[in-house]
């Protein structure tokens, strides 16, 4: 299924995509929703993040040439930071540069969203607790990533981690192209083959520490290629068999 959260006639709705048609469920696909046989076109909704996470999780340096180009050691196990619930924001919504003098970056992630409570979970039985995958973009203040001991407001500002457009679980997570374009052209071009930690083994870390419940995403990390983006671009992040996740970008 490919699930989508929208807004129609100032409500908010969810459905599964089927082209260009979106079969309307009769409640969140979170909660053992049902089609309820009634259609609309694509162009009569808005589309928007497709879930609203209690928790946003994430993982540095997952792919090792993106570890090498940030002139970072590759890690011996997932390395685990914390976004906000207040940076997720939707396809077409602008991200809203807090400091726009410094370097911003985009950073395309396939991201994992959980089906249902998700504690200390071995390796093996992750796929029970995953509803899908969608894109997603770690936006990143390079300037504060540098001067902090952390990285929350580096992460975390409002508007900083786009989710979108569908999750869906028609996809290996292990075998897909992802990329980034800015302004139409092409910054990143990977493979998620080329994760260091797969999908399993970072549900399995992360959930030893953080319980994790229905519509929590973890961001996956993202491959090499990051690179600064201004007020006025657009960004676009693209990850076979979900979609494009596109956003312009302005200041705060």
């Amino acid at each position: 299924m490919r699930y989508v959260r929208f807004t129609r006639g100032g409500k908010v709705g969810y459905g599964a995509l089927s082209g260009k048609t979106v079969r309307l469920l009769d409640r969140s696909f979170l909660q053992n929703a049902r089609l309820t046989g009634e259609k609309v076109r694509l162009s009569e909704v808005r589309l928007l993040a497709p879930v609203v996470p209690r928790t946003v999780m994430a993982i540095g340096l997952n792919y090792a040439d993106h570890a090498k180009e940030s002139n970072m050691p590759i890690p011996e196990e997932p390395f685990l930071f914390l976004k906000t619930p207040g940076c997720i924001i939707g396809p077409g919504d602008p991200i809203r540069l807090v400091v726009p003098e410094h370097r911003n970056d985009y950073e395309a992630e396939l991201v994992v969203v959980i089906r249902k409570r998700a504690h200390a979970v071995p390796a093996e039985k992750a796929h029970e607790f995953i509803l899908g995958y969608t894109c997603g973009n770690d936006v990143s203040d390079r300037d504060y990533q540098k001067s902090d001991s952390q990285w929350t407001r580096s992460k975390g500002c409002d508007t900083y981690g786009p989710i979108g457009p569908v999750v869906t679980d028609e996809i290996d997570p292990h075998n897909v192209r992802i990329q980034t374009r800015l302004n139409g052209v092409v910054k990143q071009d990977s493979h998620t083959s080329q994760m260091i930690f797969p999908v399993q083994r970072l549900i399995e870390h992360v959930t030893r520490y953080v319980t994790l419940v229905p519509g929590d995403v973890v961001f996956t990390g993202t491959p090499p290629g990051i690179g600064p983006m201004k007020a006025g671009d657009t960004v676009e992040v693209e990850i076979e068999g979900i979609g494009v996740l596109k956003n312009p970008v302005a200041n705060a």
